[in-house]
């Protein structure tokens, strides 16, 4: 039985939350020289606060690049506003080009990413590529490594990553979803979407997520539902799974 497989982009083919990360640790860096004569300001305050003011900004514009460089500013206004500290142009720029500086870096694949869609391909499945994000910033990625000789046009790049976003491409494409897989690693945008619509889904789980990712799973799966680290598990799982059902 061929199977139609969605796969998201970032953290489970590529690369992607490790870069932002280090962008967020120089931020913090960057923060306590300036906020240095603030003893009660530190590190984890600094962070806890950008994260808070990023995710609040994801909820309202989806997954927009001007939100994330905007998040170190607004962070910044609002320790200069607490402090008293006078507020310089020339820092302000500094953390827009910091935030911005994290689209600009080479793309990386998660191990075994061509081997996995390769034995996925060969064995006749159909690939499609779900990911949110910008439409530029995406292509970059996806023309990098030429992910197109896997999935062709069926490459679905949406700024709003969620349940209707979903369902909206699986009305359209008329997929049938007791053989449609959903496999990402978030489970808010990947894998509580794929159960509410009915489809398989397969949460690739990663060593540190980002606290926006995590969400409870509230839905109960009306298909399969896996848990790997690995993408050379999926092939298997995936093929095992049907075998059992036929």
């Amino acid at each position: 039985m061929k199977q139609t497989i969605l796969f998201d982009l970032d953290d489970t083919l590529v690369y992607c939350n490790k870069y932002f990360y280090l962008v967020i640790e120089q931020f913090s860096d960057s923060m306590l020289t300036w906020f240095a004569g603030y003893p009660d300001i530190t590190a984890d305050i600094i962070k806890n606060k950008q994260t808070e003011i990023d995710i609040a900004g994801v909820h309202v514009l989806g997954f927009k690049s001007d939100h994330f460089p905007q998040s170190f500013i607004d962070t910044y206004v609002y320790f200069s506003d607490i402090t008293g500290r006078k507020r310089s142009p020339v820092e302000e720029d500094f953390l827009w080009k910091l935030g911005r500086s994290v689209y600009e870096h080479q793309v990386e694949p998660y191990p075994f990413m061509e081997a996995t869609l390769n034995d996925l391909a060969e064995a006749g499945h159909q690939l499609h590529l779900y990911t949110g994000g910008e439409l530029l910033i995406q292509r970059r990625k996806i023309d990098q490594l030429n992910l197109e000789r896997y999935f062709g046009s069926r490459i679905y790049i949406r700024r709003h990553k969620n349940n209707d976003a979903l369902e909206s491409i699986l009305l359209e494409g008329d997929f049938n979803r007791s053989s449609t897989w959903m496999i990402g690693n978030s489970i808010r945008t990947d894998v509580v979407p794929a159960l509410t619509a009915g489809i398989n889904a397969i949460h690739m789980k990663v060593d540190t997520e980002w606290v926006y990712n995590n969400v409870e799973i509230a839905v109960q799966p009306q298909g399969a539902f896996f848990t790997l680290h690995q993408l050379p598990d999926v092939p298997p799982t995936i093929h095992r799974y049907v075998q059992e059902q036929h």
